[in-house]
């Protein structure tokens, strides 16, 4: 297995996962083309030096997961830098086969050579899998989260 940065090619691979489970499905816009503005996402993205959009491949070269990695610098923590993960995905046919506990040990990995003091991530509660997932790897429940969304215009 190979984890790397993702390239604007690998984009709509990265949005068909995204958009194959239940909750992607309804947020997603998965066709072909792809609409323009996963790639104007990606650019942004890929300027970013906070911002790591990372893929998992596998023997034969085929992508097979995801996930972003976000720092975040902030005053606090006498100015500590906060790591973000969002938007995980593993192809549905190879899960239950490690992948994800492997690309969450990369990520581990990661926000400690960046030196941040904390690393979190945010999953929703329609995914109790998921939960259940994260707290095996020693992820605690320690805040509340909420949200406020924007209506898309």
């Amino acid at each position: 297995m190979k984890f790397r940065k993702a390239v604007r090619k690998d984009v709509p691979v990265i949005v068909q996962l995204l958009a194959s489970d239940p909750l992607g499905q309804l947020r997603e816009d998965y066709r072909d083309p792809l609409p323009g503005r996963y790639y104007d996402a990606f650019e942004q993205i890929n300027r970013d030096n906070n911002q790591e959009l990372i893929v998992v491949e596998n023997e034969n070269d085929e992508i097979i997961g995801t996930l972003q990695l976000s720092f975040i610098p902030y005053l606090t923590y006498q100015g500590g830098t906060r790591a973000q993960i969002e938007a995980v995905r593993i192809r549905e046919d190879v899960r239950g086969q490690g992948i994800g506990q492997q690309l969450f040990e990369w990520a581990i990995r990661r926000a400690r050579e960046r030196h941040a003091h904390v690393l979190q991530l945010t999953t929703d509660k329609k995914r109790p899998d998921a939960l259940r997932f994260y707290e095996k790897l020693g992820f605690t429940a320690s805040h509340e989260g909420m949200k406020f969304h924007f209506d898309q215009e």
